[in-house]
C-alpha cells in the first residue's frame, strides 16, 4: 500500500508539471523535498512517465550534487567548512555533532532517520563563520557546544511531538 502511495504522489507532481521531459529538473526536486531521497524505483517511474530513458533520468539525477539517492534525516544538517567557517574551526563542529549523535566512519545518518549530518564547501554565510544550515535555517557563530545545544532543542521537541501525538 506504501508501494502506491509513494507513485500516486509522484505521478501528481509529473502531472502537474504536464508530463514534460524538459521539466525533468524541477520535477526531481519536488519528489526529493516530498521523500528526502530520490528512490531508484522512482526514478524509474518519472522515466517511463516521461517517455525518456531511466539512463538520463539517473544521469540528471546523479550528476547534480542538490540530489541524492540515499535516504536523508528528517533533519538535514550541513556544517560549511569553507575557507572563512573552515578557518574558525568549523570541523570541531562537524566533530561534536557527530560524537553527539554517534554518527562515525562514514555514516550520514542516524539509525531512527531523524538527522543527516555533512559538510558542504560553502554555505555562502561567510560573515556567520562558523556557520549550519538545518533544512532551510541558518546557524551562525557557532561553537561545539552551541551547535549540542542546538540538536538537544530538536531531540527535545521532536520527544515532545511524539508524547503529543502518537501517545509513546
Amino acid at each position: 500500500m506504501e508501494t502506491i502511495r509513494k507513485f500516486e504522489r509522484v505521478l501528481e507532481i509529473v502531472e502537474q508539471n504536464k508530463r514534460q521531459p524538459s521539466r525533468l529538473i524541477p520535477i526531481l526536486q519536488e519528489v526529493q523535498t516530498e521523500y528526502r531521497y530520490l528512490p531508484e524505483e522512482v526514478l524509474t517511474f518519472i522515466a517511463t512517465s516521461l517517455g525518456i530513458s531511466p539512463a538520463k533520468v539517473f544521469g540528471v539525477a546523479t550528476f547534480y550534487s542538490l540530489f541524492t539517492l540515499k535516504p536523508k534525516g528528517k533533519y538535514h544538517i550541513r556544517v560549511c567548512n569553507g575557507t572563512a567557517c573552515h578557518v574558525k574551526s568549523s570541523m570541531g563542529i562537524y566533530k561534536a555533532i557527530q560524537k553527539k549523535l554517534k554518527l562515525h566512519d562514514g555514516k550520514e545518518t542516524t539509525d531512527d532517520m531523524l538527522f543527516t549530518v555533512e559538510t558542504v564547501n560553502c554555505l555562502g554565510a561567510c560573515g556567520l563563520a562558523p556557520a549550519m544550515v538545518i533544512n532551510e535555517e541558518v546557524f551562525g557563530q557557532l561553537t561545539p557546544e552551541k551547535a549540542e545545544r542546538i540538536i538537544d532543542g530538536i531531540i527535545e521537541k521532536e520527544a515532545a511531538y511524539e508524547l503529543d501525538y502518537h501517545g509513546a
